[in-house]
């Protein structure tokens, strides 16, 4: 028996500490998030064009490094695998870390809240089969909700478990995993950067059907 379990007056000196510490504990965990049936089915987008899967990696113009990374899924449906990130919007449903019904509407808005004078992204496009981007929505769906600064970590382990995927390194760093996927064969590479005077057109652009 510790003292603290012994002394009843210095256990609650500590009970703020204690529950700081257990604050901070739950806090380190992602928060669930569970949209009901109704609001998913209603909001399910069929983006068209191929299955793919799509990494976007947000670069810090300052440190030269990844703060954040992502992956749309398109295949039976388009959503978005955000581990981690703080991006919502009230229109789109949410289930751990994953997004429904993910039109170009809501992938703009996804973009404009990363792209901005301190940052800029890179977004990777990669042909998949439909079973492989069908095995990566259900894997997403498994792997949340992912704790704060896991996100490069969580995509990651989900990409090494899909086929063809093997290459793909175990990193905490969103930078690491950008440039592990770019040696894969086949990625489509594009940047965002807020001052382009075509970033629209640009984020239509890495939204399109494949």
């Amino acid at each position: 028996m510790t003292r603290l379990s012994r002394d009843p007056a210095l256990f609650r000196a500590f009970l703020p500490v204690i529950a700081l510490a257990a604050l901070l504990v739950l806090s380190a965990c992602g928060q669930r998030i569970w949209a009901s049936d109704d609001a998913v089915q209603a909001a399910r987008y069929q983006h068209g064009g191929q299955a793919e899967l799509t990494l976007v990696t947000i670069m810090n113009y300052a440190t030269k490094r990844g703060d954040h990374t992502a992956l749309f899924i398109n295949g039976s449906e388009r959503v978005l695998f955000d581990p981690a990130g703080s991006w919502k919007l009230d229109t789109i449903p949410e289930r751990n870390d994953v997004h429904f019904g993910m039109t170009p509407a809501a992938g703009a808005s996804f973009y404009i809240s990363h792209v901005r004078p301190s940052h800029y992204a890179v977004v990777q496009r990669l042909i998949v089969t439909p079973d492989i981007a069908e095995q990566a929505k259900a894997l997403a769906l498994q792997a949340g909700p992912v704790p704060p600064a896991r996100c490069a970590a969580a995509t990651a382990a989900l990409l090494r478990q899909l086929p063809g995927f093997a290459s793909i390194g175990g990193t905490l760093f969103p930078q690491v995993l950008m440039r592990d996927f770019a040696e894969l064969p086949g990625v489509q590479s594009y940047e965002l950067h807020h001052d382009d005077p075509e970033i629209n057109a640009k984020m239509q652009q890495v939204q399109r059907p494949l």
